[in-house]
């Protein structure tokens, strides 16, 4: 890769594409959604700030914690002037996203503890399913792991199925 001269001020969608490692796809979509804007040059070509490297790694960042793209626009839409995000609005920007990472963590951990002997899949083979799948109720609902694809897992914890 041939780095980017420092002085650039403005970069190409291709410079963008190769120093954040973000397919031009992506990058185009990210514009679609308001994320990362560019400027147009009189042959229609794209110019992004040089800035808008770090903004990128910011949405990316985001996405890789788990935030929705509308999450992520809204956070950047307080922004000032629709500026980058420095370390500070970073702190400020995850913060308010605390919560819901927190809530996340503990379905995650929830999901963990409960499906360390059974997946929901309803093949019948565990003869102390935990998901209470007896006579394979749950493959009436269609094929794969039914629990799992809807999420509705029994509330209060888990019993053992009866031998049926």
């Amino acid at each position: 890769m041939a780095g980017l001269p420092w002085e650039a001020t403005e970069i190409t969608i291709g410079q963008l594409a190769e120093r954040s490692g973000v397919p031009l796809s992506a990058l185009r979509f990210y514009e679609r959604k308001g994320l990362i804007s560019s400027t147009r040059t009189s042959g229609n070509q794209r110019r992004y700030a040089r800035d808008t490297l770090r903004r990128v790694a910011f949405v990316r960042f985001a996405q890789q914690l788990g935030i929705s793209l509308a999450t992520i626009h809204e956070a950047l839409a307080t922004l000032p002037d629709g500026r980058t995000p420095t370390r500070e609005d970073w702190a400020q920007l995850s913060r308010g996203w605390r919560r819901v990472l927190d809530e996340r963590i503990a379905r995650l951990q929830r999901l963990r503890d409960n499906l360390d002997d059974c997946i929901g899949c309803g093949c019948l083979s565990i003869t102390t399913c935990r998901l209470g799948n007896n006579r394979d109720e749950l493959g009436g609902r269609g094929p794969g792991p039914q629990r799992l694809v809807r999420g509705d897992f029994p509330s209060g914890g888990y019993e053992p199925a009866q031998p049926g």
